[in-house]
């Protein structure tokens, strides 16, 4: 019902109707109208920031549900990519190695996608940076796993055809030693037992008894079988493309210069000549010229357990009998 408005009248001392004018009518009407819109929208952030909805709450679950997912898709993603990183180094340090071909170049395996604009489409996303983050790794380690692949391939064709330098080739421990309780120091700097200075050790000590085996580890021509300063009684092996083998303060050789050896041969027995603290072998690997880590070249004698366990003792400062 419309209100209807008076106003005394002292002349006639009667109450006279007031008609309000069109502007007061549209005054009246815009603060109606304000009231109600205040009225509505706080009537409304209430019902939206107090009660939930049924399909706003499911779908605010599903977006929580699913920003969990990313964040251990994530971790596993970095778990991958840790795996990777090792059969990388072992394909760079080992099986590369063997087949004398050069290490994967580093810029193709840890460079990017090309192209700026690539996650473009993900950038509206909620939790974008985690979203970008997660599909920039998965893509890197679909990319690395392609090289891997690659990588392996290469060194498949390389085998066909290397029969004769795989059976030359330096692959097994100089002694028995399966256990790997005989390893007792690694190649690389380490304080010398005498002198008491750091020095750099270039091959691999085994702590043995007095006159155990030493066997060749690869098929080779005997280059020398005498005393040497500081090595004492050695034995040194040709076995042809480019790879020496020294076998260490022996007790005796079973050898002679030119004769030829097969992988697995008794060579010498161990001993405590030259420069020595104790009975033990000094074992070394020469490729081209230069003394290299005796430690890649052991991959007949163990399995990929046993060669990260030789890894980590190789590793350490260990023992140094020389």
């Amino acid at each position: 019902m419309r209100k209807v408005y008076y106003i005394f009248n002292s002349k006639t001392r009667t109450y006279d109707r007031v008609y309000p004018n069109t502007a007061q009518k549209v005054l009246t009407w815009l603060r109606s109208f304000l009231f109600f819109l205040i009225f509505g929208g706080v009537s409304f952030l209430i019902f939206y920031l107090c009660i939930q909805t049924p399909s706003l709450k499911e779908v605010q679950d599903e977006n929580s549900r699913l920003l969990a997912q990313y964040r251990i898709l994530s971790q596993r993603l970095d778990d991958a990519m840790e795996v990777l990183e090792g059969i990388q180094q072992r394909d760079d340090n080992l099986y590369r190695v063997l087949m004398n071909a050069e290490p994967v170049a580093e810029v193709a395996r840890t460079s990017g996608y090309g192209g700026t604009g690539r996650y473009d489409e993900l950038m509206d996303m909620d939790n974008a940076a985690l979203v970008v983050e997660t599909t920039q790794k998965a893509d890197m380690l679909a990319k690395q796993l392609y090289l891997q692949i690659k990588s392996f391939d290469e060194i498949v064709e390389l085998s066909k055809d290397q029969e004769d330098y795989l059976k030359h080739l330096p692959a097994i421990q100089p002694i028995a030693n399966r256990d790997l309780k005989k390893t007792a120091s690694g190649y690389g700097y380490r304080i010398d037992p005498i002198y008491k200075t750091k020095k750099f050790h270039s091959g691999m000590d085994f702590s043995c008894d007095m006159r155990t085996p030493v066997y060749a580890t690869g098929d080779a021509v005997v280059a020398s079988s005498k005393w040497e300063t500081g090595y004492g009684m050695t034995v040194e092996l040709d076995h042809g493309y480019g790879y020496r083998t020294r076998y260490a303060h022996l007790n005796s050789s079973k050898v002679k210069v030119g004769q030829k050896v097969v992988r697995g041969e008794h060579i010498a027995d161990s001993g405590n000549s030259g420069k020595s603290t104790g009975p033990h072998l000094h074992y070394e690997v020469v490729f081209k010229g230069r003394k290299v880590n005796p430690v890649n070249y052991y991959f007949m004698d163990l399995d990929a357990d046993g060669y990260d366990e030789m890894l980590r003792m190789a590793e350490n400062h260990g023992k140094v009998y020389d």
